[in-house]
């Protein structure tokens, strides 16, 4: 892993992700209001100083609703990068390290996966185990395991014979120490890229299963949910979408220029 200098993407993206994850876990503390409640009086407020982001169709305060709703999609997403990442790298690192029948077992099985969309896969999973919070997690980290996998499996494969491997073996280094010591920490950039690209699926993937109704339920809040129920009032409140929508682009903007901030400044590992 080379550093290869300044990076204006990892820079911005650092910026941007921070302010959105300090905004998210201030929401984890504290709101404004109590999100959940209901002031018929002042339905469909605009923006002012008592409601930053206006009020919603139910006189709830909007601001209260995204910081809690980013925070159930950054759990959300955050455990399926979690799940994925994990079963994917492992799986990933054995098949790419060891090839044979093991290999080719296990990437038919990931190609068998791959060939359904990663939205539609965890939709087969939430339509037999139900919906909730951490069934779409679990859903969707499923869903993200043969990305990953063969991502790791790819950069594997490529430093299995290289040198510092080779003299790892001949000097009696155990294999997994030789898979998670010397091998991963030089597949990091490209991993950590990856993981960044991943995290922004399954945050966008949580938000359009729950603007479906088959996400998130009530009483939580939810981005998607958010954007579902805001449909009918964008003539007359259009900031009761416009928050929340620009809310979820800017995590996925920061998280995104961080990811690929990394490749620019280590260079994949190359």
């Amino acid at each position: 892993m080379k550093y290869k200098g300044h990076s204006h993407n990892f820079t911005l993206g650092l910026g941007i992700t921070v302010f959105m994850v300090a905004l998210i876990l201030l929401g984890f503390l504290w709101t404004p209001y109590e999100p959940d409640a209901m002031q018929g009086s002042l339905k469909l407020n605009a923006p002012s100083i008592l409601h930053l982001f206006g009020t919603d169709q139910f006189g709830r305060d909007i601001f209260s609703r995204v910081l809690v709703g980013a925070g159930s999609t950054l759990v959300i997403a955050a455990g399926t990068i979690l799940i994925g990442g994990l079963a994917g790298v492992a799986l990933g690192a054995v098949c790419g390290y060891f090839g044979g029948w093991l290999d080719e077992g296990v990437m038919r099985v990931c190609d068998a996966l791959a060939a359904f969309p990663s939205v539609l896969l965890a939709l087969v999973i939430i339509s037999i185990a139900g919906s909730g919070k951490y069934k779409v997690m679990v859903a969707l980290g499923i869903a993200f395991i043969p990305s990953f996998a063969r991502i790791v499996r790819g950069e594997f494969m490529r430093l299995r014979e290289a040198d510092f491997v080779i003299g790892a073996r001949l000097i009696g280094v155990p294999t997994p120490r030789i898979l998670f010591v010397h091998i991963l920490p030089n597949i990091l950039p490209s991993l950590l890229s990856s993981l960044a690209i991943g995290f922004n699926n399954a945050a966008l993937a949580e938000a359009g299963l729950s603007y479906l109704g088959i996400g998130v339920q009530p009483p939580d809040a939810s981005l998607g949910r958010m954007l579902s129920e805001s449909q009918t009032y964008l003539a007359s409140g259009v900031w009761c979408a416009a928050f929340p929508g620009v809310f979820l682009v800017l995590l996925v903007l920061g998280v995104g220029l961080l990811g690929e901030g990394i490749l620019d400044r280590f260079g994949g590992g190359r």
